[in-house]
């Protein structure tokens, strides 16, 4: 009634590398959200709200959907969304971008841009990214793709959509905007790349 079903594309865990033809594990601990999936496929969508995402529709979902831990007796347990085999259920909520990654609900994803400050020791410029998805709510106060923008400490959760790390937030986390894309370099870790 009011969850999607959906299932993993590529399996529950992204933890593989293919170099010179061989397969290697990258991380065998299920505890660690960055070796989760969140690429699935929509096989049913919910009976009791009206969405533009359709059966088929390749979705990006929260991590802790397919996701497996350790109860308090070391015994490794499905999460709650698990129903059988490789469906899950998915609550709206849970998911971010759908489609030809078109963001859901509220959501928005900001890429980070390298940091020019030659004094600072972080790689990444604080708060600051260029908005790649954004939604209706920020359209509506003429924030667009390809602008850079500026966000609210802790309000980021990093993704990798596509090869490249985003940020997803929500729209009342764009705290400002500095104007189109200038001279920014787009900061992507080699470590995006391990699938």
């Amino acid at each position: 009634m009011y969850d999607f079903i959906i299932k993993p594309v590529s399996g529950r865990y992204n933890n593989t590398k293919e170099i010179g033809g061989v397969s290697f594990v990258t991380n065998t601990k299920i505890e660690s959200y960055k070796s989760v999936s969140n690429e699935a496929e929509v096989i049913a969508t919910p009976l009791s709200i009206v969405t533009d995402i359709r059966v088929g529709d390749r979705v990006t979902v929260h991590h802790n959907v397919f996701r497996r831990f350790y109860d308090i007796r070391g015994k490794e347990k499905n999460s709650r969304s698990h129903i059988k085999d490789d469906l899950y259920a998915c609550s709206p909520e849970q998911i971010y971008l759908y489609g030809d990654n078109k963001s859901h609900l509220d959501y928005c994803f900001v890429q980070p841009v390298v940091n020019d400050d030659d004094w600072s020791s972080q790689k990444e410029k604080p708060l600051t990214g260029i908005l790649r998805y954004g939604n209706k709510t920020l359209e509506e106060h003429d924030v667009y793709p390809g602008m850079v923008v500026g966000f609210t400490p802790e309000s980021e959760f990093e993704f990798v959509v596509g090869g490249e790390l985003l940020y997803c937030m929500k729209s009342k986390n764009i705290a400002l905007t500095y104007g189109d894309e200038g001279s920014e370099t787009k900061y992507n870790p080699s470590w995006t790349n391990s699938g």
